[in-house]
């Protein structure tokens, strides 16, 4: 299975509903907490161009957001895309 990275901070909603979306699903995940990590918001943002979090990639592939992830799961892709 692939690597899924996510970019979070402790007190976003949306962090906590990707991780809950993707555990449920049995998915593993890299979490990145920029809060705490020196540099990694720096890096988040060369990754993605986007400031905010969560910021969710599978290996290289940039997802986007929760939202992103969401309609992903709901097309029935996400699971593709790890396979």
């Amino acid at each position: 299975m692939k690597t899924v990275t996510l970019y979070t901070t402790d007190t976003c909603p949306y962090c906590f509903r990707a991780k809950s979306l993707l555990a449920r699903q049995g998915i593993e995940t890299r979490e990145i907490n920029v809060q705490y990590e020196p540099g990694k918001l720096q890096e988040m943002l060369t990754r993605s161009g986007r400031r905010s979090v969560p910021q969710i990639f599978i290996d290289d592939t940039h997802i986007g957001g929760f939202d992103e992830l969401a309609k992903l799961d709901r097309q029935g892709a996400l699971q593709s895309m790890l396979a």
